[in-house]
């Protein structure tokens, strides 16, 4: 998620189980410890067409987190008056650095959690990479032990809170599931691989995607808190493999080594953007649930004398993007029942 978020976690994890014996402490260290596996981004990314190599990579990873953690409480321990309780202040910045990885894995972007073991990125679609809801519970409850009681409790309260609203996004997304399989049926496709990924800040409104026959179909699912889960169709477009990108880019190495890259990084939801036919772009994320308005691509260049890729940022009109999804959050009427699809 995003870094605020992240920091506010593990300053609430650290408050939470090391605040009754170190104090404002033990939330500075979670906070510390949550914060440092985004120290990726400063990390040269080797590719200039692939910048999102390594960007929640290793040092998201469980194997990290005892070495972010020591890193995170370094600089207390060498002060005199905390090396008494080295202990606490290593526990505190470990589980704040605990933390990080696993909150990024219940969103959609993808985690290397479990390096060097598995190459996967981890993606459960449980939760948006930004939702106020999941962070002002985080703020309220950190102000609430830190400044009102002095107190843990606020602090584990807070944490319950969160937890209780990542398991209504697993029941939110397992019903987008199955609204998302229902209509494959109806269409007559039989799914090869699908995902379905909540929307920006709610876990209302959810993009879903799945590939048949080498196809991906794009449609916005909206679930609501009680009713039935609710519809508004979108499109389709093939899915790009290496071979489809023609023989001068087949043939090139690094070509081949980035949409290699690109290809896991994207999940396999990869296609030409329409309109643009040189971008190959990453079709999880969309600025419209329904739609393919990607965010972010390669454009491969076969006309010249070489042929080039490189990596481009595509969203423009986020703004509106936002507005519109503003509106399918409270407004029912822009979806149609499911059952009529």
């Amino acid at each position: 998620m995003d870094p605020l978020t992240q920091t506010l976690l593990g300053a609430v994890a650290g408050q939470a189980l090391c605040g009754r014996r170190l104090g404002p402490a033990a939330a500075l260290l979670g906070a510390v410890g949550g914060a440092i596996p985004d120290i990726d981004v400063f990390f040269p990314g080797g590719e200039a067409a692939l910048p999102v190599a390594y960007h929640r990579h290793f040092t998201h990873s469980l194997l990290f987190v005892p070495a972010g953690g020591a890193a995170a409480a370094l600089p207390f321990l060498l002060l005199g008056r905390w090396r008494r309780q080295w202990k606490l202040l290593i526990t505190a910045a470990v589980v704040g650095c605990a933390t990080h990885g696993l909150l990024d894995t219940f969103t959609s972007y993808g985690t290397h959690l479990l390096w060097p073991f598995s190459s996967r990125r981890l993606s459960w679609d449980l939760i948006s990479i930004i939702d106020p809801v999941f962070t002002l519970v985080l703020a309220v409850g950190l102000v609430w032990s830190l400044f009102l009681t002095k107190a843990a409790r606020p602090a584990q309260i807070a944490l319950l809170v969160v937890l209780g609203y990542l398991g209504a996004g697993f029941i939110q997304h397992e019903r987008a599931a199955a609204g998302q399989a229902s209509l494959a049926r109806r269409r007559g496709h039989l799914i090869e691989r699908a995902r379905v990924m909540p929307t920006l800040s709610n876990l209302l409104v959810w993009r879903s995607i799945y590939e048949a026959k080498g196809v991906l179909y794009a449609d916005a699912i909206r679930v609501p808190t009680f009713g039935v889960p609710a519809l508004r169709p979108g499109s389709s477009l093939p899915v790009v493999g290496l071979a489809d990108l023609g023989p001068q880019a087949a043939g090139n190495r690094r070509i081949r080594r980035v949409f290699a890259g690109f290809w896991d990084f994207a999940d396999g939801y990869v296609a030409r953007l329409p309109g643009q036919e040189r971008i190959i772009a990453d079709m999880r994320y969309s600025l419209t649930p329904e739609g393919f308005d990607a965010l972010w691509g390669v454009r491969i260049t076969t006309d010249g004398p070489v042929p080039a890729v490189e990596w481009v940022y595509l969203a423009t009109d986020r703004r509106g993007a936002l507005t519109e999804l503003w509106r399918d959050v409270r407004d029912p009427s822009r979806f149609r029942p499911l059952d009529n699809e």
